[in-house]
């Protein structure tokens, strides 16, 4: 009998699995959640866009903010209380800038969670609402 290509590497004991799978959502969170918690009107995080100042404009998650991972430093959130709790977000699964930014976010001393699947899971596939193209209806 062939050996599964699945368990080539067997499942983990169901306490290991349980240890891994509770510490993986202290860290990441999906659009779900986060779009759920904004229309409760549930305001316990910062949810902050991490892409360029040009693509926030073009579309990003309502009730996001933008903060460019590149701009993230001790002198841009000095404003923001210690116990502030960010979740951030980038293009999609391909894309690593959200990771880039919670690191950055955590060295800081803030506790940050990722969305994943970013704005193309928010707007392609969940069709949750977006702000579009800000900066063309100012003008």
């Amino acid at each position: 009998m062939k050996i599964s290509n699945v368990l080539s590497h067997p499942a983990a004991d169901s306490e290991t699995a349980n240890a891994f799978f509770t510490s993986k959502l202290g860290f990441e969170t999906d659009c779900s959640d986060v779009y759920a918690d904004i229309k409760e009107s549930n305001k316990q995080f910062i949810l902050l866009d991490v892409r360029s100042v040009d693509a926030y404009n073009k579309s990003h998650a309502i009730t996001a903010e933008s903060m460019p991972h590149a701009n993230i430093s001790a002198e841009s959130f000095a404003h923001f209380p210690k116990d502030t709790i960010f979740v951030v977000y980038c293009w999609g699964p391909g894309c690593n800038g959200a990771t880039k930014a919670a690191k950055k976010i955590s060295a800081l001393g803030f506790a940050v969670k990722e969305m994943i699947g970013g704005i193309q899971y928010w707007e392609d596939f969940e069709r949750y609402p977006v702000n579009r193209r800000l900066d063309e209806a100012q003008s």
